[in-house]
């Protein structure tokens, strides 16, 4: 069957304003959102929300459907004009239902007709499973699929989609990618995944962390960041100028000073300049921080074996099915697991993480590093601090006050409750857990969902240069291609 390419880009919308932002300010828990942003969005719109891990994106989806309200300025939107958010993860209360009861959920009435309705949307997202099944029951990129179509069976005019590819495998990213170049009404995206990004946005809204303002961007998402960054760096040579300039004119000013008389007078007209001078500096943008690079400490006196596997569990449809495999992982030896959403890997990273695996043998003693998906190994009422304090094999204060900076933990967010915490900056948590906690075993799912793209060059490099033993997941190839693998275990291929 001959491949179907996916079409192009509509054009960019002309029509009516249907979302406007005017000096919008907000603040949440003392922490400043937004500053008189302004910023429209027009029917039909296409647009990407971009900004820092913890910055405000998803608050902005709160102001937009009304449910937190502006504390200055003015969220404008028509009465008649009906919304639905995609939302990054299902709440613990979700988990407990079942899919059918999660659609029901969605509505404010009693749907009569809403069988047929979730079977459609359910195809829509390629998602097949019994309406019966329970929510927990489900993969993690089942479940990102069943988030979106409890969207979807709304029929919104406005479609909110909070980082929709995580957890999405190849298949089901590409088939959300064709249902937004068809979706004939507007949708705003959250996503960190750049290919995703740019194969249907043509406008960029950028949240500016230090400012807090909103930076409006016309163009696709690859043109969008090569502007930003052009723009930065043109800020940069610019105070690079400015400070040389003003350098010079000091040493100048200083000079004349001790001339005394009328070189005096020059030297005070020389610093007025200075002023006007070093007031056109350019705040570099605190946002665009990247994480420092870092090393994840392999635990130490390790030789040998480190995992022998020799059984799988697997999804075949809704039985599972064992099958017998030969891993064996020694240090600097890494496994990528590969498959469809659905089929076990996600099950299979969590009974090796938990040694309930029947068919796995891991070395007494060993320390194992666990990046799972749902970040659900943190307690979201515990502050960052403690958690970090709990992991830390080694060091005092000082040492875990630079880990945490290096994945820009500030103090403030030391003090924050895991709980409060956006799904990006729970990830960067869970990085400084694991060079905290130096680990002989790696085992990572999907470690690039929900975090900023300036930051994955840094963990890919991280991984790269880990010695212990490692297993990941990933559906993210380009990730991938930055780690050396030495073994590949294709679920599928049983």
């Amino acid at each position: 069957m001959k491949k179907e390419e996916p079409k192009e880009k509509k054009p960019a919308p002309h029509g009516e304003v249907i979302i406007r932002f005017n000096k919008v300010s907000f603040a949440y828990d003392k922490k400043q959102i937004l500053n008189e942003a302004d910023f429209s969005i027009r029917k039909g719109g296409k647009i990407t929300l971009m900004g820092q891990n913890g910055a405000g994106k998803s608050t902005i989806f709160q102001l937009i459907k009304g449910a937190l309200k502006a504390e200055s300025g003015a969220v404008i939107t028509p009465q008649n004009l009906t919304m639905a958010t995609a939302h990054q993860v299902i709440t613990q209360d979700e988990m407990k239902l079942t899919v059918k009861k999660f659609f029901e959920k969605a509505f404010p009435k009693k749907v009569y007709d809403i069988e047929p309705r979730i079977e459609k949307v359910l195809k829509a997202v390629h998602l097949t499973t019994p309406l019966s099944k329970s929510v927990k029951d489900l993969s993690g990129g089942q479940q990102a699929r069943l988030l979106l179509a409890q969207a979807l069976i709304q029929a919104p005019d406005i479609l909110l989609l909070d980082e929709p590819t995580n957890n999405l495998d190849k298949q089901g990213i590409a088939h959300l990618t064709q249902f937004l170049i068809d979706y004939p009404k507007t949708c705003i995206v959250i996503s960190h995944d750049a290919d995703f990004l740019n194969s249907f946005t043509y406008g960029v809204l950028y949240l500016d962390s230090f400012t807090h303002k909103i930076e409006q961007y016309n163009g696709d998402y690859f043109t969008v960041v090569r502007d930003i960054e052009t723009r930065l760096e043109r800020e940069r040579m610019k105070n690079v100028r400015l400070e040389k300039d003003i350098q010079h004119r000091k040493e100048q000013a200083g000079f004349f000073a001790q001339k005394g008389g009328h070189m005096r007078d020059v030297a005070r007209k020389m610093r007025e300049k200075i002023s006007d001078l070093e007031s056109n500096i350019v705040e570099v943008r605190r946002e665009d921080k990247t994480i420092r690079n870092f090393i994840i400490p392999c635990e130490e006196n390790l030789s040998g074996q480190i995992l022998k596997l020799e059984s799988v569990s697997l999804m075949r449809g809704s039985k599972p099915v064992v099958k017998k495999v030969n891993v064996t992982l020694k240090k600097k030896e890494r496994l990528l697991l590969t498959g469809p959403n659905g089929i076990g890997k996600t099950t299979l990273l969590e009974t090796l993480a938990t040694a309930k695996a029947k068919g796995e043998h891991i070395t007494p003693g060993v320390r194992i590093g666990y990046y799972r998906q749902d970040f659900s190994t943190l307690d979201p009422e515990e502050t960052v601090y403690k958690t970090l304090k709990e992991t830390m094999r080694k060091g005092g204060e000082e040492e875990l006050r630079s880990c945490a900076s290096g994945f820009l933990l500030d103090a403030d967010i030391l003090r924050t409750k895991i709980g409060s915490l956006s799904e990006g900056q729970k990830g960067l948590v869970m990085f400084a857990k694991l060079v905290l906690g130096e680990p002989g075993l790696l085992i990572l799912d999907e470690p690039t969902n929900h975090i900023n793209f300036r930051h994955i060059p840094v963990i890919a490099k991280a991984l790269d240069r880990y010695e212990g033993a490692m297993i990941l997941v990933s559906h993210v190839p380009s990730f991938v291609s930055q780690i050396k693998i030495d073994y590949i275990l294709d679920l599928e291929s049983f």
